[in-house]
């Protein structure tokens, strides 16, 4: 679509698609900007991620977008896999409509911390606290992956709700596609640069007002956070005490 610089995907009930970085990274920025699935998108998953490609040990971070019925919030979910561990979802439900217009949704990872931002605003803070034995993605580079897909059975209020084909086929669409990092294979000194613009200190911990937008993020639109699901774990993991 437009002269090749956005891209739609398409679900129906023969299959979804998606789409991957031809080049994987290790550290940096990557964004796009995404329009979502409109109208009655329940059982819907837009995915945006970031993953290794070692499956059994691997690192990945996510944004997926669960579809809604109409006139719902949407909820976007992250989930953080270090080391060949998950289950470190957080769901927030986005204060707009993610499906009437584009929004820049963007994963920094540097040394210091892994920010997950939905129009620069930080939604989500992973930090790096492998010296108090926290497993973070250090050494395997990720490439960059978006799909579109049906998960009927957990997507939309816990698989309550239904996929409507009737409503098919779907259409998600992504444009400027940013990527900056250390790509694998590359220069050899790269990763370890400490000059790398987003390993500089501006970019080491969130400033005083992405910390007030994380808070207020966190306080209005959160609804889940597997730290304080104690039926998971009656024992909150460790990086759930970081902080930001």
């Amino acid at each position: 679509m437009d002269g090749g610089k956005s891209i739609q995907l398409v679900l129906d009930q023969n299959s979804g698609c998606g789409f991957t970085s031809k080049s994987e990274y290790l550290y940096g920025r990557i964004s796009m900007k995404i329009k979502l699935v409109s109208g009655d998108s329940a059982g819907t998953v837009t995915a945006f991620y970031m993953m290794s490609n070692i499956t059994n040990i691997r690192d990945e971070l996510d944004f997926e977008f669960l579809g809604n019925r109409t006139g719902e919030p949407y909820t976007v979910q992250t989930n953080v896999f270090a080391h060949g561990k998950g289950d470190r979802e957080q769901r927030v439900n986005l204060w707009f409509d993610p499906s009437a217009d584009f929004h820049t949704y963007t994963i920094m990872w540097n040394h210091h911390h892994i920010v997950f931002y939905v129009d620069d605003v930080p939604i989500r803070v992973y930090k790096n606290n492998e010296i108090k034995g926290i497993p973070y993605p250090t050494s395997q580079p990720m490439g960059v992956y978006s799909t579109l897909w049906e998960a009927d059975n957990w997507a939309t209020r816990g698989g309550l709700e239904k996929i409507d084909w009737s409503k098919a086929p779907f259409y998600a669409y992504y444009k400027d596609f940013d990527i900056e990092g250390c790509p694998v294979p590359g220069p050899a000194n790269c990763v370890a640069n400490t000059k790398n613009w987003w390993e500089g200190s501006a970019y080491q911990a969130l400033t005083a007002l992405e910390a007030r937008n994380y808070r207020w993020v966190r306080t209005n639109h959160m609804i889940y956070d597997y730290c304080s699901d104690s039926s998971r774990n009656p024992v909150p993991p460790p990086e759930c005490e970081a902080g930001i």
